[in-house]
C-alpha cells in the first residue's frame, strides 16, 4: 500500500537521510532530475538542506510517498506567487527510489500533487521532463500535454546534453 503526505519542513529535515537517498539513487540511475553525476548521498542531502527554507515558507509543498512506511518517492508543487498567476503552479522533482519504480508511487504522487493543486486553486499546471523519459511517458499516461520540445536544453546525469519536453495539465 502506498502512502502520500505532506511533509512540512521540519519533516523533511527528520527525513533528510531518506529523501537524500532517494535523490542520489535516482540520479545514479540516470535520470535527468537537473544533477549530473557522480552526485552522492551528501550531494543531495546539501540540496536537500538549500530546499529547506523554501518548504518552510510555503514556496515549495512537498509530498512524499511511503511504501511499507519507507519513504521511497516524493514530488513537489511550486505555486506561482505573482499576481498573474495565482491560478498556476509548477511541478517538480518527481522522484521515486529506483527500487519501488513501477509500482503505482510515481502515480500516487502526481494525482496528491493534483488534489493539492485544486486544494490551493491552483488549475494550470506546468512542468519540464526528458524527452523520451519512462516519467515523460508516465505524464502522457496522466492526461498531460505536451506544450514543445527544446533539444539539447540540459545536461543529462551521465553529462550528455539532452531534449526537455515542457507540459501542462489543465485541471477541472
Amino acid at each position: 500500500m502506498i502512502e502520500v503526505g505532506r511533509l512540512d519542513a521540519a519533516d523533511a529535515e527528520r527525513d533528510l537521510d531518506a529523501l537524500a537517498r532517494i535523490l542520489a539513487d535516482t540520479v545514479e540511475s540516470g535520470a535527468s532530475v537537473g544533477f549530473v553525476t557522480p552526485f552522492s548521498t551528501a550531494d543531495a542531502a546539501a540540496w536537500w538542506r538549500s530546499l529547506l527554507p523554501d518548504v518552510a515558507a510555503g514556496r515549495v509543498l512537498l509530498l512524499g510517498a511511503w511504501v511499507e512506511g519507507a519513504l521511497l518517492g516524493t514530488a513537489q508543487l511550486h505555486p506561482s506567487a505573482t499576481p498573474n498567476g495565482r491560478f498556476r503552479a509548477e511541478v517538480a522533482k518527481l522522484l521515486v527510489h529506483p527500487s519501488a519504480r513501477r509500482q503505482g508511487v510515481g502515480r500516487a504522487l502526481m494525482d496528491a500533487i493534483d488534489a493539492l493543486a485544486r486544494e490551493r486553486g491552483r488549475t494550470t499546471l506546468v512542468l519540464d521532463t526528458q524527452t523520451g523519459s519512462d516519467a515523460e511517458r508516465l505524464y502522457r499516461a496522466l492526461g498531460w500535454t505536451v506544450a514543445g520540445v527544446i533539444p539539447e536544453y540540459s545536461l543529462l546525469s551521465d553529462g550528455s546534453r539532452g531534449a526537455t519536453t515542457y507540459m501542462y495539465k489543465l485541471l477541472a
